[in-house]
C-alpha cells in the first residue's frame, strides 16, 4: 500500500525513490488546500532538486497542478487555437507584434502572459504602458475576442483558478533556493499553458547571458521537458532554442518596446525581432494546419489591424501617445572600433535599475524607463559617438545602469565578428 503522508513522501523522494500517481495527486491536492505545510512542500521540493523526477513523475505532477483548479475549453471556437511561451530575456517583446500576425493569419491565440521580475521584462508590463489597457480578462469575454476574425488574440493574466497550486508552489520556491530543477520549471510553466486551453504551443526557450538557463545543454534538456509534457498532454508542442546573449532589437524598457514592436507592425523594425517574429509566426501556423505565409500577412497590413484591434478590446488606446521618462543620459563610445559585445544581462540590469522591472512580486515599474541601443554587435563606432541611451523618471539611478552598460559593452580596434544564429536548434514531436 503507498504510503499517502506528507512525511513518506518527503521521504521517498529525498532517498531516491519514484512517487506514485497517487503520491503526486495527494500532496498536490493537500498542499493546494493548506493540509499539506509549506516547510512539508519546501522539504519535497529540495529533494526533488536534488533527486530530480522521471517523465512520468513530471506529467503526473503537472496533470496534478492543473487539476488543482480551471481548466479552459476553445475547442468550440470556429478557428484552431495555437499559443506561443518564452523563457524570458532581455528586450524580448516578440509577442506583441507575435500575436495579432498569427491571428490575422486565422489562428485563435490566446495567450496567458506574465509580469517582469529583476531583469527579465514582462509582457504584461509592456502592454500596460499603453493608455488604457487592461491585463485582466474573464473567461467569456475572451472567448468572445477570440472568436471575432477582426481580432483573434488575447493576452491576458491568468486567472487565479488556472492552475492555483502552481501558484502556491512558485512563490515557495522562490524563496527556499528550489527554482533550479529542471522538472519543476517545465511543469510550472506547461501546468499553465495546458490549462489555458490551447491545441499547440510554441516554446521559445532563450539561452545566454540575459537568459534564465546560460547553456545550450541545459535549455535543451527543459524545451525537451517541456515538449514531452506538451505532447503527453495531448498539445501539439515544438520548442525553438534561441539567443540570448544579447538584447533582442534597439529596446529594452515597456514603452520603449511597445513603440519598437509597432514599428515592426508597420512593416520595419530591427532585422532580429522581424526574423524571430516571422520564425516563431511560421511554426505557429503550421501547428495551427494553416497555409499561409505570415511574411505575405505582416507586409499587407493586417497584423498591424488585429494589433490595433486587439489593444482596444482590452480597453487600450492604440493611438494614445506612450508615456516618456523625464530624464535621459546617453553612454558614448570612449574609441574608435567594432561594437563586439552587448552583454543581454548588464543591459538587462541597467533597464532594471532604471526602473523598467522590479525586486519583487507587486512592485511598481516605471513605464518610460528602459535603454534605447544605438549600435549592436557587428556595428563600427567611433569615440564620443552615442551607443545607449538611458530613460528614467530618477535620475539618482543613472550611476548604477550606467556602470551595468559600460562593463556589457567591447569596442575593439579591429575586429570582423561573424553573426552570431538567432536560432540555436529545433525540438518538436
Amino acid at each position: 500500500m503507498t504510503a499517502l503522508d506528507a512525511v513518506s513522501i518527503i521521504t521517498t523522494k529525498r532517498d531516491g525513490g519514484e512517487l506514485s500517481d497517487a503520491q503526486i495527486d495527494w500532496v498536490i491536492d493537500g498542499f493546494t488546500r493548506g493540509e499539506v505545510a509549506d516547510e512539508q512542500m519546501s522539504a519535497l521540493a529540495m529533494a526533488i532538486v536534488w533527486r530530480g523526477m522521471t517523465r512520468s513523475e513530471t506529467a503526473r505532477w503537472t496533470s496534478a497542478m492543473i487539476a488543482s483548479g480551471q481548466r479552459m475549453d476553445f475547442t468550440d471556437l470556429p478557428r484552431p487555437t495555437v499559443d506561443k511561451h518564452s523563457t524570458g530575456g532581455v528586450g524580448d517583446k516578440i509577442t506583441l507584434p507575435l500575436a495579432p500576425l498569427v491571428a490575422a493569419c486565422g489562428a485563435a491565440v490566446p495567450q496567458l502572459s506574465g509580469r517582469g521580475l529583476g531583469h527579465t521584462g514582462g509582457t504584461l508590463d509592456k502592454l500596460e504602458a499603453i493608455p488604457g489597457w487592461q491585463a485582466d480578462v474573464a473567461v467569456p469575454r475572451m472567448r468572445d475576442i477570440l472568436a471575432d476574425p477582426g481580432i483573434g488574440a488575447v493576452v491576458c493574466a491568468a486567472g487565479a483558478d488556472l492552475a492555483p497550486a502552481d501558484k502556491r508552489l512558485y512563490a515557495l520556491r522562490d524563496v527556499t533556493g528550489t527554482v533550479e530543477s529542471i522538472p519543476l520549471i517545465a511543469s510550472s510553466i506547461m501546468s499553465k499553458k495546458i490549462a489555458e486551453g490551447t491545441a499547440a504551443l510554441v516554446l521559445d526557450v532563450k539561452v545566454g547571458s540575459g537568459a534564465f538557463l546560460k547553456t545550450l545543454d541545459g535549455a535543451r534538456e527543459l524545451a525537451t521537458a517541456m515538449v514531452e509534457l506538451g505532447t503527453d498532454a495531448g498539445v501539439r508542442t515544438v520548442a525553438l532554442l534561441t539567443a540570448m546573449d544579447t538584447p533582442l532589437g534597439r529596446a529594452a524598457g515597456n514603452a520603449l518596446e511597445v513603440a519598437e514592436s509597432v514599428e515592426v507592425l508597420a512593416g520595419g523594425g530591427p532585422a532580429d525581432v522581424v526574423e524571430l517574429t516571422l520564425t516563431l509566426a511560421r511554426e505557429m501556423v503550421a501547428l495551427a494546419g494553416l497555409e499561409i505565409d505570415p511574411a505575405d500577412v505582416l507586409a499587407d497590413g493586417k497584423a498591424m489591424d488585429h494589433w490595433r484591434a486587439m489593444v482596444r478590446a482590452q480597453g487600450g488606446e492604440p493611438d494614445a501617445p506612450l508615456p516618456i521618462a523625464k530624464h535621459t543620459e546617453t553612454v558614448r563610445a570612449e574609441s574608435d572600433g567594432v561594437l563586439t559585445r552587448l552583454d543581454a544581462l548588464g543591459v538587462g540590469l541597467a533597464a532594471w535599475r532604471l526602473g523598467a522591472g522590479r525586486a519583487r512580486q507587486g512592485d511598481p515599474v516605471q513605464f518610460g524607463a528602459g535603454v534605447e541601443m544605438h549600435a549592436k554587435p557587428g556595428d563600427s563606432v567611433s569615440a564620443g559617438q552615442p551607443m545607449l541611451t538611458m530613460h528614467t523618471d530618477t535620475p539618482a539611478a543613472f550611476a548604477g545602469a550606467s556602470a551595468a552598460l559600460r562593463a556589457a559593452v567591447t569596442v575593439e580596434a579591429a575586429a570582423t565578428p561573424s553573426p552570431a544564429p538567432l536560432v540555436l536548434g529545433r525540438i518538436g514531436a
